[in-house]
């Protein structure tokens, strides 16, 4: 079972650390799965993963070789991929069930918004409920660090 890893966004954005949190999956030789809530959302975000600084190959699911992508980006509701490393972004939805079977879960939230702060707590909740390892991650002090 893998650890659920809360990353409470305070002074950067998801697009920020998504590519980070990406790359990192990638080394370790994981399949992604982006997880967020609107189609339009993971669209800007799949133009986003072709711009940046290094080569995150992926794509957007509803595609004849999902199956392949080293990343996919899906939207809440489209099933689960069976990813190594599942990040859920924007609220969308993690079944304590699919943290059996990744290497671990990475929750990306803004801090700034009350409603994200809510999701995420039921999110803590549920999860550890169900006996998954949670860590809480935050960058108020200007860099990550795991709180306790």
């Amino acid at each position: 079972m893998g650890n659920a890893l809360f990353y409470h966004l305070t002074r950067s954005t998801a697009e920020a650390l998504v590519p980070s949190l990406i790359a990192k999956s990638r080394q370790a030789g994981w399949r992604v799965e982006l997880r967020g809530a609107e189609a339009a959302r993971m669209a800007r975000l799949d133009e986003l993963l072709w711009q940046g600084d290094g080569f995150l190959p992926h794509g957007l699911a509803g595609g004849p070789h999902d199956a392949m992508q080293p990343v996919l980006l899906t939207v809440a509701g489209q099933g689960t991929t069976g990813a190594d490393c599942l990040i859920a972004i924007d609220g969308a939805g993690v079944d304590p069930a699919e943290c059996a079977t990744a290497q671990r879960v990475c929750i990306v939230f803004d801090g700034n918004d009350d409603s994200a702060l809510n999701v995420a707590r039921s999110q803590w909740r549920t999860l550890t409920g169900a006996g998954v390892p949670a860590e809480y991650w935050s960058e108020a002090g200007g860099r990550w660090e795991k709180k306790r």
